[in-house]
């Protein structure tokens, strides 16, 4: 089981299971981490699911997710502040290291300025992670969310964000599920290691014959992703953290979740 505390799970990965429940079964099946989605604090509050999460003696490389900084209403761009805020005070409570962030985009908003709105929200929001001692992980997403959910698509925007705000709380979450793609992967991620902001590391695979666009990823080896490239470079960027396993899939949340952590397991041993 010794590479598999390589390997922290997302709750949203079994998101049937409680958060109790992900703590337990991920800790005993032998992964190393855990990274929390808020939905599973939600239900109990963040005293108690820090109470557990710390008791579970799993590291925890990030809590998901902030940001959604764009907007055309001023007071959305504040409500998206103060919701920030609390992202940052849930991690420090769970001792996470990170909030990961989906930056956010409005139909309507052009991109150039849907991403000053980022960089806006993000200089506002970094002397209160700093204070906390929470990074922040730009997350980019897939192009097919930048109408409407992400307006950074590769890890060039997230990098020229960072060179911007040039702050050591900021920082990168390489998902793999967004950028396998961009055919400047490599030099992007030798790039954020070496300006030390390639924060975190996100696994999982494109089914080649997708059937939604959001809830149908794959496991490991189930698609067309490199990921044993890509974390080859990861690392030769520096990169030491801990592969996340982010799983959306309608498919596989409807198995039993105890078989489907096995086989994420396996998959971990075998392509990650």
């Amino acid at each position: 089981m010794a590479e598999l505390k390589k390997c922290a799970v997302h709750t949203i990965t079994t998101k049937a299971w409680t958060l109790a429940e992900c703590c337990e079964r991920y800790a005993t099946a032998g992964f190393g981490g855990i990274c929390v989605w808020r939905n599973a604090i939600e239900p109990i509050g963040v005293e108690a699911a820090a109470k557990i999460v710390r008791a579970s003696g799993l590291a925890v490389p990030s809590l998901v997710r902030g940001g959604f900084f764009v907007a055309t209403d001023k007071g959305k761009r504040a409500a998206a502040a103060e919701e920030n805020r609390k992202c940052i005070d849930e991690a420090a409570a769970i001792g996470a290291e990170q909030v990961v962030l989906v930056v956010g985009a409005e139909p309507g908003v052009p991109l150039p300025e849907a991403r000053r709105h980022v960089a806006d929200g993000l200089a506002k929001l970094l002397p209160y992670a700093e204070k906390n001692k929470v990074k922040l992980a730009i997350e980019p997403l897939h192009p097919m969310y930048a109408g409407d959910r992400s307006c950074v698509n590769r890890m060039a925007e997230a990098r020229k964000l960072c060179e911007e705000l040039k702050n050591p709380w900021l920082g990168i979450a390489c998902d793999v599920y967004h950028v396998w793609w961009d055919p400047d992967l490599k030099q992007e991620i030798a790039l954020a290691g070496q300006q030390g902001t390639l924060f975190g590391f996100h696994v999982c695979d494109w089914r080649v014959n997708t059937r939604d666009l959001l809830n149908d990823r794959g496991l490991m080896g189930e698609g067309c992703i490199d990921i044993a490239t890509i974390r080859d470079w990861v690392e030769t960027a520096g990169f030491n953290g801990l592969n996340e396993v982010e799983i959306f899939s309608t498919e596989l949340w409807a198995t039993d979740q105890t078989e489907y952590l096995q086989r994420i397991a396996t998959a971990c041993r075998q392509h990650v």
